[in-house]
């Protein structure tokens, strides 16, 4: 069988997530005048494969080995090392993730291989991929002609594409690819894994998050409030999750979570590139900043100046009132 020219590589991750690398990766391959394929590490999502079919994947080649199912990379680098072998593609895809941070380089250093991280757009243009990266926590974008030898390995940011379905979907057939990983010793063990409560940040339809503008710790309760009446999920900027105010994973930014909401409420929140990194894909957002010139209102849709500490609990109160 000949090499597909894109791999879309995923895992631990529910199948839509999976979709805005299908949808690049099949108009990548379709310049290129090859095929697309899913590359999935451990257990299959439910419905990938009419994931795969909806949205143009050749088929899923599919690695599974009780190695795969924890949080440690080297049985992941060795996997794709393995699959990689050969016959590689000329680009292999991943979803930019904490996991892929950790995986992606260390990947291409043993095959010596180039990497791009941050990727936000891929173009094929004369016969080159052209990557356009994110750089500077998102201030500024940088272009790379990828050249060398295959696989060109490139980290996309969750926002690079919308996701868009083909028009005929056919049925993608999962095959089933093994890999040698008797000998892979985890050398980083997860003492205490991370603890989370209710809904995913990168799954809400609507989040309030708040920043150093509460003015102290027991403020957050306020966004709380808010995103409870409204139905959503409370987040947070880095500033207050590094000094204590709540757990790591309200965190949303360049550190944090990468979101997409209906609706974004940013309260007491600056609006550095960082911060806007996780937020910036939301179809509506609403500022509340006592500094008419914050950043954050280049970016909102709806904004308010004022205390968001005073405003918050009116929010509240007109939400639960309808």
């Amino acid at each position: 069988m000949s090499a597909p020219a894109v791999v879309a590589c995923t895992w631990g991750q529910p199948a839509a997530e999976a979709e805005t690398l299908l949808t690049l990766g099949r108009t990548v391959a379709a310049a290129l005048g090859g095929e697309l394929r899913w590359l999935v590490l451990g257990a299959l999502p439910e419905d990938a494969a009419a994931t795969a079919g909806r949205f143009g994947a050749g088929g899923i080649d599919h690695v599974d080995d009780p190695r795969l199912a924890g949080s440690g990379s080297d049985a992941r680098v060795a996997a794709l090392a393995s699959y990689l072998a050969g016959s590689p593609p000329r680009l292999v895809l991943f979803n930019q993730t904490f996991q892929a941070r950790d995986t992606v380089p260390r990947l291409a250093a043993r095959l010596g291989v180039g990497v791009v991280m941050n990727s936000v757009a891929i173009a094929h243009e004369g016969g080159t991929l052209r990557v356009t990266a994110s750089a500077f926590g998102g201030d500024t974008r940088t272009v790379y002609d990828l050249g060398g030898a295959a696989p060109h390995l490139v980290a996309v940011g969750p926002n690079a594409v919308q996701p868009a379905p083909v028009g005929s979907p056919a049925s993608a057939v999962v095959r089933q690819v093994g890999a040698d990983l008797g000998a892979v010793a985890e050398r980083v063990r997860v003492v205490t894994p991370p603890k989370r409560e209710g809904p995913r940040l990168e799954d809400a339809q609507v989040i309030v998050a708040g920043g150093r503008g509460l003015g102290e710790p027991g403020n957050f309760k306020l966004v709380e409030e808010l995103a409870a009446a409204l139905g959503g999920v409370a987040g947070a900027s880095r500033p207050i999750v590094d000094d204590g105010w709540t757990d790591p994973s309200r965190q949303v930014g360049l550190t944090g979570k990468i979101t997409r909401p209906g609706l974004y409420v940013a309260a007491g929140i600056s609006g550095a590139s960082q911060h806007m990194v996780g937020c910036s894909a939301a179809k509506t957002i609403v500022a509340i900043n006592r500094d008419p010139d914050a950043a954050i209102f280049k970016h909102a849709r709806f904004g308010i100046v004022g205390d968001c500490v005073a405003i918050l609990p009116e929010l509240t109160r007109a939400v639960k009132a309808r």
